[in-house]
């Protein structure tokens, strides 16, 4: 995606509209909040290569406000997309060279297992704190703040000696300096129960010593990964995305330089240790701009029954109502992971590190595609909010198009060259060829779920972003849940951690196939049987391209140029079959290329 925009000088705005230019939405004028701009790619079922009305996607006219075109990424969102991108990429990069520096000192023992363990602490408070649940009750509530503060720019003043409060400042002090509290006592909690919760997690743990001293040096993450999604929320609802892009980058780093400087020192307590430190650069990350586009307000902290009316008017989105269906979706989507340590911690020593190391690399694909949905999540909670309901539908639709379209041409790559992937990223040191296998076959199971993890994080957005009451999601996940505990007891046994991979790519599919049938009857009208018909076209160009590869990487014994070769190979057989299914996301950014590279010229 480029920095330029969607390729066209003639991008669409409502005529009513001055040009929508790169400042946070506070400061637009309140006409320009409606942004409506030609699409990328077309929706799901519409012609290939068109746009609304069978136009082309470059060549669409401007529509009014009101007509229903979906909001598109414009030059600005195209430029944020374009650096989450960068940032997320870097952040996998290093994400890679962490998990080689475990590998290469730890390899997949009981040293590596119990830090996997007490690293669940942190995966579990990146998913509620970070990328699911603090930003799904945080965004909306932030983006209405800064609507009633523009609506109160634009009213007429009233000479009344005072200035009006800000709603922006008054949300963040009636949430923020509680929400450290509670989440300081949460973190003490977890450190004084570290040996009860290495039980529950991994009863089967040769060394359960080791995890919870492991445990304890992690548990601050519950502190600080609060407030750097706190933050994350806060200015992806100013619109200034890069910032949040880049936590990752500097947690990875903090773990990377601990682990480095001493792990002969502390073994793997360093890494522990890692984790600790890289939480609190997140924070220092995103402070200065924080600061700069958020002046914080000193908190007062008056009587309960001021501090609640001032909550209510300021925090509306925040009520229990709201935030119990979000917390019970997010805990149970990563109550997967648990489920899958709590079952490898009865098979022999490595398991649990093979099933990470294979999860982490193969989710990648993941990553990268759900970063489309993270920049258009205000768009699509703006349109909801404003009652418009059929731009947030086109909205949707063509994210879940792009973001199928890069999670399973990644799918194409690991079915087909998982050995060679494995085999470059992490066989050195303690990790042995035996390791390689192992990990490289799971990941192959594991592949077979990516589309469902992604439809999940892309379909759970849209849920949540009116900030009305919903369990549907929670529901969805929880079903989800309990298909993979009961395949997962099932197929343990027999297939070992194939089996555990296997019961998450179906529990997981399954909650994605719930969450599509029911959003289209409770929140966002999408057409589900023509974006289940677009899936399905690309799914068949990944099991192609994924063949494809398979039999080619035997062809090339070196692990290295396999790889190479794969990168393009199966791209080319991925496209290729997606223009013979008339795939229309294929057709639409072929034409795409083709047209910019004819401008180019």
């Amino acid at each position: 995606m480029s920095d330029t925009g969607t390729g066209t000088e003639a991008e669409a705005l409502p005529r009513e509209a001055p040009p929508l230019d790169d400042r946070p939405r506070d400061a637009l004028p309140q006409k320009a909040r409606a942004e409506a701009v030609p699409p990328l790619l077309p929706g799901p079922g519409q012609p290939p290569g068109s746009g609304p009305g069978g136009t082309t996607a470059l060549d669409a006219a401007p529509e009014p406000a009101d007509s229903g075109e979906a909001p598109g990424l414009g030059s600005f969102l195209a430029r944020a997309a374009a650096g989450t991108a960068v940032l997320t990429v870097l952040a996998a990069v290093l994400g890679l060279v962490r998990d080689q520096a475990i590998a290469r000192y730890f390899g997949a023992s009981d040293a590596s297992d119990a830090f996997l363990i007490a690293w669940t602490v942190p995966e579990m408070a990146a998913t509620l704190l970070i990328e699911d649940g603090m930003a799904l009750l945080l965004v909306p509530a932030f983006s209405l703040a800064l609507t009633r503060r523009a609506d109160a720019e634009a009213a007429p003043r009233t000479d009344t000696g005072e200035p009006a409060p800000d709603p922006v400042r008054e949300l963040v002090a009636a949430t923020l300096p509680r929400l450290c509290v509670l989440l300081m006592a949460g973190a003490a909690l977890l450190m004084a129960g570290a040996p009860w919760v290495v039980r529950v997690l991994a009863p089967g743990l040769a060394d359960p010593a080791l995890a919870v001293d492991c445990t304890r040096l992690t548990a601050v993450t519950v502190l600080t990964f609060g407030i750097t999604g706190y933050f994350s929320a806060a200015l992806r609802a100013h619109r200034s995305f890069l910032p949040p892009a880049g936590v990752y980058v500097a947690y990875n780093i903090g773990i990377i330089g601990m682990t480095l400087a001493l792990h002969s020192v502390w073994g793997v307590r360093a890494a522990a240790a890692g984790v600790a430190v890289g939480s609190l650069l997140m924070i220092l990350t995103q402070l200065p701009t924080l600061l700069r586009l958020l002046p914080l307000a000193r908190p007062r902290f008056t009587r309960f029954t001021r501090f609640k009316k001032r909550a209510s008017r300021t925090a509306p989105l925040l009520g229990l109502t709201v935030l119990a269906p979000v917390v019970l979706f997010v805990v149970s989507r990563q109550s997967q992971v648990l489920v899958e340590r709590f079952l490898a911690s009865t098979l022999p020593a490595g398991a649990i590190s093979h099933l990470n190391y294979a999860q982490k690399v193969a989710q990648m694909p993941m990553v990268l595609s759900l970063m489309i949905c993270t920049v258009t999540f205000p768009v699509v909670a703006r349109a909801m909010a404003s009652g418009q309901r059929e731009k947030a539908r086109q909205r949707v639709e063509r994210d879940l198009a792009l973001a199928g379209m890069v999670v399973l041409l990644g799918t194409a790559v690991v079915l087909g060259y998982a050995p060679q992937i494995i085999e470059v990223l992490f066989q050195r040191g303690a990790f042995d060829t035996a390791d390689t296998e192992a990990t490289a076959q799971v990941m192959r199971v594991y592949a077979a779920g990516l589309l469902g993890h992604c439809l999940v994080g892309a379909l759970s957005r849209p849920f949540f972003s009116s900030g009305r009451p919903t369990w549907f999601p929670a529901f969805a996940m929880g079903t989800g849940l309990l298909v993979t505990m009961g395949a997962g007891y099932a197929l343990t046994y027999r297939f070992g951690v194939s089996g555990i991979a296997t019961a998450n790519a179906v529990g997981i599919s399954t909650t994605a196939l719930l969450l599509l049938m029911g959003l289209g009857t409770r929140v966002v009208p999408i057409r589900a049987r023509a974006v289940a018909l677009s899936l399905g076209r690309l799914a068949g160009a990944a099991l192609v391209a994924g063949a494809a590869g398979w039999a080619a990487a035997q062809l090339v014994p070196d692990a290295v140029l396999s790889l190479a070769a794969g990168c393009v190979l199966v791209p080319a057989v991925f496209f290729l079959t997606g223009l013979a299914l008339r795939s229309p996301e294929v057709v639409s950014l072929l034409a795409l290329i083709r047209r910019r590279f004819t401008d180019g010229r």
